[in-house]
């Protein structure tokens, strides 16, 4: 049973850094795409970052620029690096495994919370 446990999250102000970090368990990582995805209060989840197998990366437009997602697939583990956090970027953060022929996986979420 593959497993996916988001850690980094917290309570920080408007301009700070955070870094996410989700670390999968399993031996699939290597060949899984990689998604940070967000819930806000209200509002539908959204894509923030995705990062394919061999390292594409994409990005939803509001967070370019101020995002950064990477794995280490030695490490099992996705990242999120967020600077210049505004405080829309408040929101349950949720790390997403797809890999071929399976069906896609989510962390448990970890809240980000930024301050005005």
């Amino acid at each position: 049973q593959v497993q996916l446990v988001e850690s980094g999250g917290g309570l920080v102000q408007a301009g700070g850094s955070l870094r996410l970090s989700c670390a999968a368990s399993g031996s699939i990582f290597s060949i899984s795409a990689m998604g940070w995805y967000r819930q806000a209060p209200g509002k539908q989840r959204e894509l923030v970052a995705s990062i394919s197998h061999i390292g594409n990366t994409n990005y939803v437009d509001s967070v370019k620029g101020r995002f950064t997602i990477s794995r280490d697939n030695a490490k099992n583990t996705a990242y999120l690096q967020m600077s210049s956090l505004k405080p829309e970027d408040t929101a349950v953060y949720y790390c997403n495994q797809n890999a071929p022929g399976l069906l896609p996986r989510w962390g448990q979420g970890t809240q980000v919370t930024v301050s005005s």
